[in-house]
């Protein structure tokens, strides 16, 4: 053989040792539950509290294990959480929004609005307004009419009664 088949071989087994010992350790992190067939090796032979024994042996490892300790825990003020779950009110803010603006919506449309929101029995609507026919201006004053009775009747009618 030559050095440089040696080399290679060697390199090759190097690679091969360094990949099985993560894999190792990673194994040795990564603990999983134990199945019930590997437990059962671990169960004393007594044939009483057999699944009891199991079921405990089960939930040791894994990620079903009992999480109740106190280590790394934040307390946490009920104030705070209170404040968190509260929502926030608005209300101000959008009372200055809106007195802010200076746009003032039209008749026409402030109408539209309104007959929109009323409901669609006659009952819910409100009675219609009659425009009042507006009064007819003479062309004629009043002292043009008195000086037309004069003229007509030699006096005025009103004094005649």
């Amino acid at each position: 053989m030559s050095a440089s088949m040696i080399r290679k071989g060697l390199e090759l087994l190097s690679d091969d040792i360094k990949d099985g010992s993560k894999k190792q350790k990673s194994a040795a992190k990564k603990k999983h539950t134990p199945s019930k067939a590997e437990v059962m090796g671990l169960v004393s032979s007594n044939r009483q509290g057999v699944s009891r024994q199991v079921r405990r042996l089960q939930g040791r490892l894994g990620p079903g294990k009992s999480k109740a300790t106190v280590k790394d825990k934040r307390i946490k003020s009920a104030v705070e959480e209170f404040r968190k779950k509260q929502g926030k009110s608005h209300l101000s803010s959008n009372l200055l929004y809106f007195l802010g603006t200076g746009f003032r919506a039209t008749d026409s449309d402030t109408m539209k609005i309104v007959n929109q929101n009323s409901g669609r029995q006659s009952r819910h609507r409100p009675d219609r307004t009659v425009k009042k026919a507006p009064e007819e201006k003479s062309v004629f004053t009043e002292d043009e009419f008195q000086q037309f009775q004069k003229e007509y009747f030699g006096r005025t009618v009103e004094e005649g009664n």
